[in-house]
Parts: structure tokens; sequence; C-alpha cells
């Protein structure tokens, strides 16, 4: 996000996203064990990448602009149908999207391609190597045990957006249930191009694939000549399943009960401002 070409006054507000201090278990695992579990969770993941191109869902993305004092003085949002069509491919329809009201930022490429992929973030094997990933222990989500892993890029090539941050990691399913960071990648020098810090959620749907659900972003824009707090959210609705051209499966039957019984994790409600 970019600030508008016009001052106006600077507002100070600090805000720590929820999960941004790991309280994790740090017992020792094996560099072994921890590599083993690193390549059957990108396996995991590059499988349920395949199986949500067979999916349908509504998007509902929307960006507030904030004063200090919680109001909200600014606005864009979109709803949006990931559908297939005619022709069975993929398609993007467009619901709703009101007359925007930000006043004081612009949304760029940058913040679009963050929200289609970095948000809803997956680490697949083949994305695997263009990431440093270094395991910090285990910590629960909800009810659900997992590993905690930080995530950072090797390296930023020009035109790529990257995720940087922490995921947690189902120690069971080993797919990932939740991530917590921003988006990165080479801004041009003359760009004052901010992103706010996230955190993404997972449900698992129809008892096999841990699918995004849920992402907030409450986080306060450190521009070069004024700060901007904001809000994103960003709500992932309705999968069904529309077609599979190959079975997917995931090695050991799954339990009639998703996660072995264990409930999804559940995002903390909002918090009012």
């Amino acid at each position: 996000m970019r600030a508008t070409p016009f001052p106006f006054p600077v507002f100070v507000a600090m805000f720590v996203a929820a999960g941004a201090l790991l309280a994790a278990d740090t017992a020792d695992l094996p560099q072994s064990k921890i590599d083993e579990i690193i390549q059957k969770f990108s396996a995991k993941e590059t499988q349920f990448s395949k199986a949500r191109e067979n999916y349908t869902y509504r998007q509902t993305a929307r960006i507030q602009e904030m004063d200090p004092g919680g109001t909200t003085t600014g606005r864009w949002e979109m709803v949006s149908d990931i559908v297939f069509n005619g022709e069975g491919k993929r398609a993007e329809h467009v619901v709703n999207a009101p007359v925007p009201s930000l006043h004081n930022i612009i949304l760029t490429p940058e913040d679009m391609e963050d929200l289609k992929n970095v948000q809803p973030f997956v680490l697949t094997t083949e994305d695997l190597p263009k990431y440093l990933i270094r395991y910090l222990g285990k910590e629960p989500v909800d009810e659900i045990d997992c590993y905690v892993f930080a995530v950072k890029p090797k390296k930023l090539e020009a035109g790529h957006r990257y995720f940087q941050g922490e995921v947690w990691v189902d120690d069971q399913d080993l797919q990932i249930v939740k991530s917590y960071g921003r988006g990165v990648g080479v801004i041009k020098h003359s760009e004052d191009n901010q992103f706010p810090k996230f955190e993404t959620y997972r449900e698992q749907i129809d008892g096999k694939y841990w699918f995004p659900t849920y992402t907030i972003a409450n986080d306060t824009l450190h521009f070069k000549d004024n700060d901007q707090r904001i809000r994103q959210t960003v709500r992932y609705e309705d999968y069904k399943q529309f077609k599979a051209e190959t079975k997917i499966t995931f090695g050991d039957e799954v339990d009639s009960k998703p996660n072995n019984g264990k409930s999804a994790p559940v995002p903390p409600p909002a918090k009012k401002q």
C-alpha cells in the first residue's frame, strides 16, 4: 500500500496482532527429524494446493482506513466468486465492488498479489528451495498440537512476492493450520510501499484438506511522511468441490471425524478498537 501524495496529520498507533509473540515448547528435535517433517508437510501442502484448484468458493475482502480512535474513515471492499467458466477454466467473478472511499492509501499491484497468493500462504515442495525454514518448537492452536516454523525467503527476486513470518503445522495431518507474517518483495526505491502484518487461519474441509477461511490484519503502516492505521479482513467461504481429474490421497485413511476429532482452529473474535 502506498500513501496518497498529499499530506495529512501523522497518526502514531501501535498494534501487535495476536500470535506475534511465540511461546512455543522449545524442546529440541534432531535436525534429521526436523528435515523429515519439513519434507512431509511441504508434500502435503503440494497435494492440498492441487486439491484447492478443484474447489469453488466466495472471497470477501475488506480494507479500512482508521483514525487513532478506531473510527473507519475510508473503505475498500470486493466480493468475488472463484468459479469455473463454461470451458472448465478457473475464473474470478466479481459479485460486489462498491466505489472505494480510501483517502490516505492507494492499493498497489503488490497488495493484490498478496491478497491472492501470499496471505493464503501455501508452502509446496516446489517452493521449498526458495525459503529458509527454522524450527521454533511446539505450540497448540486451539486444541491442535502444532510444529511452529519461522519462514523467510532466501532471495528476493524482482517481480515476485514472498511470505515472511511463522507457520503452525498440525503434528498429525502435517498441514499448515495458521500463518502469521507479511508479504515481502523488491519494491522500487521511488515508491513508499508498506505492507501490514496479517494472520490467516485454516479449517478442515471435507475431512481432508486445511483450507484458508479467515485472514485479519490490524496494523499501522509507517510511511515516509506519515503513519496510517488500517484493518483488513478476508473471508473464504462456501467451499465446494467442482471436479477432480486425479485422485489425491494423504497416505493413511482419514478418520471420520475431522483431524481425528480435534477442533479446527477458530480465529479470535475481532477486538473493538
